[in-house]
């Protein structure tokens, strides 16, 4: 077997163990509880130190960085002259371990490979668009979701203190450049916070926000965040949230955990109020024919490559969930219970995500 394919076959393997520890968090279970909560108490001195991000090593991808994986593309797909946005990306949970509540910032070579993959999968789709910064930081280990308790609160607190450290420094380097945020899964949790925390400095300049792959609560979490869910497809300063599923869908699993906690202004969270922005149409509520869609990021049958496949996948927004349907192609055999395609909320929509950005862009400049 090639080194390119096993390292590809290693990254869809590895999409599947992070969605799993996403999925543990959701559904408990005594067993799994055991299996995955990080063992002993939380000390931040494990995680070794604060990332300094006026050096360059602390960022995955930021402008003039030698190997930017932030910079790949599809086969097939040519570059284009980059906008004038500065992005924001976040990664998502990619420590798989169970030593400790938060990962240092280069914690081993397979989980610097894992992290890597994912901004190259994910936050590629918005390099037309401008320039991309994606901190290194210490993320709480997955197991730092499954309990409710001062441990884990302190782990997903010092993770959250680098991303907003890090984006103090992305906006001290970006100028007055409009502003793209996109993150997923636990990247997209702390992008909840950080919009909330600082809206402020991101009035006038927001373009988009892509919070992807975890429940926004319109009623009790949007409010608070500053700005609207997007109802069109060219309005600007708004947020894009979406969870993927196949049909039939069962989200009990996930929403049953998350209805029972408080959102961002306090109050309850429920399920009927779950945000979804169909990122086909731009629009929250939307509903659009698998001929709509303008690619999805599907690897090739050796998994040597991955290109994008036009017109297969179509999505509607459906009680907070967004149902694909249509054609799917082969992505892999990582689709989570109750059809949840948490690990491909990204990949479905890949083209789509990239046209979206281009145009709100477009409509920010106007």
């Amino acid at each position: 077997m090639c080194a390119r394919r096993f390292l590809t076959l290693v990254f869809v393997l590895t999409l599947l163990v992070v969605a799993a520890g996403f999925a543990i968090y959701l559904w408990g279970g005594n067993i799994l509880l055991r299996q995955a909560t990080p063992k002993g108490h939380f000390e931040a001195a494990r995680a070794g130190g604060a990332p300094d991000y006026a050096n360059a090593a602390s960022w995955l991808a930021r402008p003039g960085l030698a190997n930017d994986p932030a910079l790949w593309l599809p086969d097939g797909v040519r570059s284009a002259p980059s906008g004038q946005a500065a992005i924001f990306y976040i990664h998502p949970t990619t420590y798989l371990a169970t030593d400790r509540w938060n990962a240092p910032l280069l914690a081993d070579a397979t989980t610097e490979f894992r992290t890597r993959l994912f901004v190259q999968s994910q936050a590629s789709t918005l390099n037309s668009t401008g320039r991309i910064w994606a901190p290194r930081y210490r993320q709480a280990a997955y197991g730092a979701f499954l309990l409710k308790t001062g441990d884990a609160q302190q782990a997903l607190d010092l993770a959250y203190g680098d991303v907003s450290a890090a984006f103090d420094r992305f906006l001290a380097e970006a100028g007055d450049r409009p502003i793209i945020l996109a993150a997923h899964s636990q990247g997209a949790l702390h992008l909840t916070r950080l919009l909330t925390e600082r809206k402020a400095a991101l009035k006038g300049r927001l373009v988009a926000a892509y919070v992807v792959g975890w429940p926004v609560s319109t009623a009790s979490d949007l409010p608070a965040l500053g700005f609207p869910a997007c109802s069109s497809p060219d309005q600007t300063g708004c947020i894009l949230s979406w969870m993927s599923f196949g049909e039939p869908a069962n989200s009990d699993l996930i929403l049953s955990g998350w209805s029972k906690t408080n959102g961002a202004n306090g109050g309850v969270r429920r399920r009927e109020d779950v945000l979804c922005v169909n990122p086909l149409t731009g629009t929250a509520g939307g509903s659009a024919p698998p001929e709509a869609n303008p690619g999805t990021l599907v690897p090739s049958q050796t998994f040597t490559s991955a290109a994008l496949v036009a017109g297969k996948v179509g999505a509607r927004c459906d009680q907070g969930l967004l149902l694909i349907g249509g054609e799917i192609p082969p992505l892999g055999p990582y689709v989570l219970p109750g059809n949840n395609y948490h690990v491909y909320d990204y990949a479905l929509f890949w083209a789509a995500i990239r046209r979206d950005a281009e145009r709100r862009l477009a409509a920010w400049h106007r």
